[in-house]
């Protein structure tokens, strides 16, 4: 239960977090009432077409880190099972195609929610922040492979006793 906890329960707090992003809740027209008023204060003036350019380089990058964040989680979820720890490989392809499943089943959910609109390149911006998410995870496993060898090595020589 513990390692449950830790471990799933922050990614599955998380896929939350992306579905209620991909509800109304999170569309331009909710979304541009607090963004608009900010980017009017940081600068008078600003041209409606300007807001729309920021308004739509802001939900790209949204999009980015929400997806690199769920690689991280999904990530440190899979790496915690004794079984996956070490291959290294395997888990990449699996959090890269799990997080390639969750965002278009996202994009999909956007089709039934009338202010949302579903994009093929959201998937591939998802899919990108993913593979971010993935190679920040992977240069910090780099920077601990004696921890990571130690852990496994006293699990083999636990298993032989």
């Amino acid at each position: 239960m513990k390692s449950f906890l830790k471990y799933w329960l922050p990614l599955l707090i998380w896929i939350g977090v992306i579905f209620v992003g991909s509800t109304s809740v999170m569309s331009v027209p909710h979304t541009s009432r607090y963004i608009i008023p900010v980017l009017l204060w940081l600068k008078p003036g600003m041209t409606p077409e300007t807001i729309w350019v920021i308004i739509v380089f802001i939900r790209k990058c949204v999009h980015v880190i929400e997806y690199a964040v769920l690689a991280l989680l999904l990530w440190r979820a899979l790496r915690s099972l004794p079984i996956l720890r070490t291959k290294m490989l395997m888990v990449f392809g699996a959090v890269l195609l799990g997080c390639a499943m969750l965002a278009a089943s996202d994009e999909f959910h956007q089709v039934f929610v009338k202010s949302r609109t579903p994009a093929v390149r959201d998937v591939l911006l998802d899919i990108t922040g993913a593979v971010l998410g993935l190679l920040i995870g992977l240069s910090f496993a780099r920077r601990h492979p004696k921890k990571l060898r130690a852990i496994t090595h006293n699990q083999v020589v636990d298993a032989r006793l």
